[in-house]
This record gives C-alpha cells, structure tokens and sequence, in this order.
C-alpha cells in the first residue's frame, strides 16, 4: 500500500488499518528486542508508581504541553529558515 492510497482513506478507515496491522503484530514472536535501557526506563517508573512520587498529567495537561511545543518547534523551525 502506497502513502498515496493511504492519504486517500478516510481517517476511520486509517484508524481501522492501524489496529489491524497492531492486532496482527501482538500476535507473532517479536523479531526486534526491546533495548535494555527501556526496561531501565521501565522499572524506574515503576519505582516511582509504588512509591508515590510518580507524578501524573491530565490530559488537558498534556494538550497544553504538547500545544506549547509545537509553537516553539515551529517557531524555532521558521526562524531556522531565515
């Protein structure tokens, strides 16, 4: 499948392709090991779950750092053009 073909589905049926192609990957043998450092990643996190000093976002927090970034990359991006 071409990204042409993609960009011509419409966003349901994108979202449905998605979770196909991830239903039919959950199901196999992975080929590629996840690196070591993101079990690391992975147990500090929860360290701090068990804890209690994980600290946690809504997901209008989340929007609103994300919105954030993207303003700054795209600035930095414009700015790079000059």
């Amino acid at each position: 499948m071409s990204i042409l073909e993609i960009n011509r589905m419409s966003k349901i049926e994108r979202l449905q392709t998605m979770e196909a192609i991830w239903d039919s990957l959950i199901h196999e043998e992975p080929e590629i090991e996840s690196p070591e450092w993101h079990g690391d990643i992975l147990a500090g996190r929860k360290t701090k779950i068990e804890d209690g000093t994980a600290e946690f976002l809504s997901i209008e927090e989340v929007k609103s750092k994300y919105n954030r970034y993207k303003t700054y990359s795209d600035t930095v991006r414009c700015c790079k053009r000059s």
